[in-house]
C-alpha cells in the first residue's frame, strides 16, 4: 500500500491534491464538500479588502468537441466580508483537522499584512499563500502580479509575512515574467517556506467579431484577464522544472496549471512539485474528479514500486537539461504500420507541406479524406488499390521530428524507431560539436 500523504513547506495533507485559490474554494460549504469528496487541501479564495466584481467574468476556448481547453477570467479576490470568511475557515478546520486549509492573502500596506496574517492564523489556517500573481484588476492597484514581477518587492513583502506568521508561508508566483528563477529566488531570500506556481497568464481570450468587443464583455467594454486550464500546462510544467533544476533554489513547490487528471499531476510531481492545485477542471467537472486522481496516482506508484511521495517527486529533473547538452548522435525515424494504416495520407500532407518532405506516395495513389479512407478500408477497399494508398518513409531523409506520428488518427500506426545506434559512438552535444569545429578550423589554418 502506498502512502500519498505529503508535506509542502511544513503544510501537511493526506494527499497531494489541493483546490487552488479560486471560485471552487470561495466558501466554507464548497471547501467542506471538496474534503468530503477526497481533496487533501484547499487554498481559500484570496482574502483582502473585499471588492465589487463585474459581470460577465469568464471566457473560454473550445476546440471542436472539446470544451474549455483554456479559460480566461476577470474575477477578482473575495467579495464576501472578511468576518464571514474567517468564521468559515475556523469551522472548516475544526471539522476537518487533518486536511490542509491555506489562506490566500493580498493586501497593500505592511500594517494590513500584519493584521490579515494574524486573523488568518487565529481562524486556524495551516499556512498562508501570498498572492503575487493576479494579472488583472488587483495589479492595477499595486498588488498581485505588480508585486510578483518585481523581485525586490516580492522579497520585502515575503519577509514581512514571515515576520508576522507562525505558520508556513508559500508565495504564489506570476508566469508573466521572462524568467521565473529570479522570482523564486527572491521568495527564498524573503524566507518563504515554499512557492506555488503558476498563477494565471495575462490574456485576451477572444473577440466578439459582431460587436467588435473583446470577451468576456462587460457592456460594451472589456479588459485583459487571467488565462488557465489545460492549454497552460506546458508553460506551468516548464516553470516548475526551471525552479526545481536550479541548484540555488531549495524550496518545495506546489504546482498549478491545467491539472485535470492523475497523469497531469504525476507530470508535475516528476518535475519537482510536492502538491498540485486544481481550479479549472473542478469548475468544469466538479469535486468528484479527485477520486480518479487519487486512485490513478496510487496505482501508478504501485506499478512503479514507489512507496511514498518523496520517492516520486523530482525524478524527471535529472533528465531535463539545456538544448546544448542534448545528444546530436541520437536518431529516430518514422515507421508506418501498413496493416493498420487506413490510407488517409495525413502524414504525407503534414510532412510534405509542414515539415521535411520525407514521406512519399506510391505511383497511382488516390487521395482520399480520412473518413472516406476508413470507410473504404472497412468495406474491403471497394476496388481501391490499397497498397498504392499507403505512404512510405524515406528513412535517409527523415529527421525524426514526430509530426507524422502526431497527426496520424490511428493509434500506434506511426512509431518513432531509433536507428544507427552505435554503442561505440560517444554522446555528442552541440557544445562538443562547436569545440570540434573550432579544432578543425584551427588545424586547417595550421
Amino acid at each position: 500500500m502506498v502512502d500519498i500523504s505529503t508535506n509542502t513547506g511544513g503544510i501537511h495533507s493526506p494527499n497531494p491534491f489541493w483546490l487552488a485559490s479560486a471560485p471552487p474554494s470561495n466558501t466554507g460549504d464548497q471547501v467542506q464538500r471538496a474534503f468530503d469528496a477526497g481533496w487533501g487541501g484547499a487554498v481559500w479564495k484570496t482574502l483582502g479588502t473585499p471588492i465589487v466584481n463585474v459581470s460577465s467574468r469568464y471566457g473560454a476556448i473550445h476546440h471542436f468537441d472539446r470544451r474549455i481547453i483554456g479559460l480566461n477570467n476577470i474575477e477578482l479576490i473575495t467579495d464576501r466580508p472578511l468576518e464571514v470568511n474567517f468564521k468559515e475557515i475556523y469551522e472548516t478546520k475544526k471539522k476537518y483537522p487533518k486536511h490542509a486549509v491555506i489562506a490566500s492573502l493580498m493586501v497593500e500596506t505592511k500594517e494590513e499584512w500584519q493584521d490579515i496574517i494574524k486573523r488568518s492564523i487565529d481562524a486556524g489556517a495551516d499556512g498562508l499563500e501570498l498572492n503575487f500573481g493576479c494579472p488583472h484588476g488587483m495589479c492595477e492597484r499595486g498588488m498581485g502580479s505588480a508585486v510578483g514581477q518585481e523581485p525586490a518587492v516580492n522579497e520585502e513583502i515575503t519577509s514581512w509575512a514571515k515576520e508576522y506568521s507562525t505558520v508556513p508561508v508559500l508565495v504564489k508566483l506570476t508566469p508573466n515574467v521572462g524568467d521565473i528563477v529570479p522570482h523564486g529566488l527572491a521568495s527564498q531570500r524573503g524566507g518563504a517556506d515554499g512557492v506555488s506556481l503558476i498563477n494565471t497568464i495575462k490574456s485576451i481570450i477572444s473577440v466578439d467579431i459582431d460587436r467588435m468587443v473583446p470577451e468576456p464583455r462587460v457592456g460594451d467594454r472589456a479588459t485583459n484577464g487571467g488565462y488557465c486550464g489545460p492549454a497552460v500546462r506546458p508553460i506551468a510544467l516548464h516553470m516548475c522544472a526551471a525552479l526545481a533544476r536550479d541548484p540555488r533554489f531549495q524550496l518545495p513547490i506546489s504546482g498549478i496549471g491545467g491539472v485535470g487528471t492523475w497523469r497531469d499531476a504525476v507530470e508535475f510531481f516528476l518535475l519537482g512539485a510536492s502538491t498540485v492545485q486544481v481550479c479549472t477542471a473542478v469548475m468544469h467537472h466538479g469535486f468528484r474528479i479527485v477520486e480518479d486522481m487519487i486512485e490513478g496516482l496510487e496505482t501508478y506508484m504501485e506499478d512503479k514500486g514507489l512507496a511514498t511521495m518523496p520517492d516520486l517527486i523530482g525524478k524527471a529533473i535529472p533528465h531535463y537539461t539545456a538544448w546544448g547538452d542534448l545528444d546530436l548522435n541520437y536518431k529516430v525515424v518514422a515507421k508506418i504500420d501498413e496493416d493498420s494504416c487506413i490510407g488517409c495520407q495525413k502524414c504525407y500532407v503534414a510532412c510534405y507541406d509542414g515539415s521535411h518532405q520525407c514521406i512519399h506516395l506510391r505511383e497511382g495513389a488516390v487521395r482520399l479524406d480520412p473518413v472516406t479512407a476508413a470507410k473504404l478500408k472497412a468495406r474491403d477497399h471497394m476496388g481501391v488499390d490499397w497498397e498504392a494508398r499507403i505512404p512510405f518513409v524515406d528513412e535517409q531523409e527523415c529527421v525524426g521530428c514526430n509530426l507524422c506520428q502526431m497527426v496520424c488518427p490511428v493509434p500506434n500506426c506511426v512509431t518513432m524507431v531509433e536507428v544507427d545506434k552505435d554503442e561505440s559512438k560517444p554522446l555528442l552535444t552541440y557544445k562538443d560539436f562547436q569545440r570540434q569545429e573550432a579544432e578543425r578550423k584551427a588545424a586547417r589554418k595550421g
